[in-house]
């Protein structure tokens, strides 16, 4: 046998080169550590020789062209793995920042604390504190943390988020609805100006002997209600045009009675898009997209979600598709979506308002959509409608 490699096998076994190798896998020296290099030396010889290896000046030579960017990248990457192993074993307790720091330098491949930009531990508690993302507290014992409830659990800040958008949303319909108020008031206030009430004056009554008194009572017709001075029925636009009245004897058209109906309830509905309220188009079932502004720092703004529900013929109840948040969002501020050619879409203004769709094509010029009825009395009937008169359903 080979005596130098019998030799060699007993050196590797002995209680020194045993020693040596249970002392490289614990921890070592802090001040004996390379973070550029990542190499840590047991004493201080071999700390000076790594100092004049070849690949450690190469090393120092790529950190002296730019030593800014390498502490800053250092210093991030030291707080996140703070932050975790907080976040891991103490997430919603008060403990001291020495305690933790001793736990979280046990890795022996952490990020050492040389090579940030903090000096001292306690200079980073303090960082930890002025960034909000601990409670900094020092005392007689020393300095004590806890993370706040935003980096603990970020779930808490979401439902926050969710608590003011829903805030300003009730906040926004309610300003809605006081300037509509407003402004009723104020058309029923000039249609009262402009139609003034007769005055009628008091008299003495004047009574001969044995005369009986005698009320002139007029049943109240609907053109006196329709200058009644209080102006009701003008403040909520329920005037009903005069009927003319028809003899008991007299034959009954039902055709000319129900054809006189019809243009009533058609010139009352001009009447209301003359005022300029917009139709409520939106309807469960149906994928729209978040066009508001307000909504932007939140996460929403040029998002699609589907809508659940709808409260009061205007507000659309939504589950948004990328996040799974449920927001509500008025008519004003949505669009509806087109669906690539084949797909299934729902037909929300126009007069084939509710009949579901397949799209067949678009018009890019005419900035039109092709669609095919798929059900009811309107079946396989081809039409060509505007790109808002449909949207993609869930």
């Amino acid at each position: 046998a080979n005596p130098s490699v019998a030799m060699g096998q007993d050196g590797a076994m002995t209680p020194k080169a045993i020693a040596n190798r249970i002392k490289a896998k614990g921890l070592q020296r802090l001040r004996w550590y390379c973070q550029m290099c990542q190499k840590q030396c047991r004493d201080e010889n071999g700390f000076k020789c790594h100092l004049t290896s070849e690949g450690h000046l190469r090393q120092m030579q790529i950190f002296g062209e730019n030593p800014d960017k390498f502490v800053d990248e250092f210093s991030q990457e030291f707080e996140k793995d703070f932050l975790e192993h907080m976040k891991t074993c103490h997430r919603t307790t008060r403990v001291q920042a020495n305690y933790v720091y001793n736990e979280y330098i046990k890795d022996r491949h952490h990020v050492h604390m040389n090579s940030t930009k903090w000096l001292t531990l306690t200079d980073f508690v303090k960082h930890l504190g002025r960034t909000g993302k601990c409670f900094a507290e020092e005392t007689p014992k020393g300095w004590f943390i806890k993370l706040t409830p935003a980096v603990a659990d970020p779930r808490l800040l979401t439902s926050e988020k969710e608590k003011l958008k829903r805030k300003r949303l009730e906040e926004a319909d309610e300003i809605r609805h006081e300037k509509e108020l407003r402004a009723q008031i104020e058309r029923a206030n000039a249609s009262q100006q402009a139609q003034p009430p007769d005055k009628v004056e008091a008299t003495e009554l004047e009574r001969k002997n044995g005369e009986k008194i005698v009320l002139g009572i007029q049943p109240t017709t609907k053109t006196n209600r329709k200058t009644n001075p209080l102006g009701t029925s003008i403040l909520f636009n329920n005037e009903e045009e005069e009927e003319e009245e028809i003899p008991s004897d007299a034959p009954v058209n039902h055709k000319e009675r129900l054809g006189s109906t019809a243009v009533h309830e058609a010139d009352r509905s001009s009447d209301v898009r003359m005022q300029g309220v917009p139709r409520p188009w939106i309807c469960p079932g149906i994928v729209v997209k978040v066009v508001s502004k307000s909504l932007k720092e939140l996460g929403y703004y040029k998002k699609k979600g589907k809508i659940l529900k709808v409260i009061d013929s205007y507000i659309a109840e939504i589950e948004m598709l990328d996040s799974g948040d449920i927001v509500r969002v008025d008519q004003q501020e949505l669009e509806t979506v087109i669906p690539q050619v084949g797909g299934k879409v729902l037909l929300v203004k126009g007069s084939m308002m509710g009949y579901r769709a397949e799209l067949q094509g678009l018009e890019t010029d005419k900035y039109k959509a092709k669609v095919c009825v798929l059900h009811g009395d309107l079946a396989g009937k081809e039409a060509l409608v505007e790109y808002e008169d449909l949207s993609k359903l869930a």
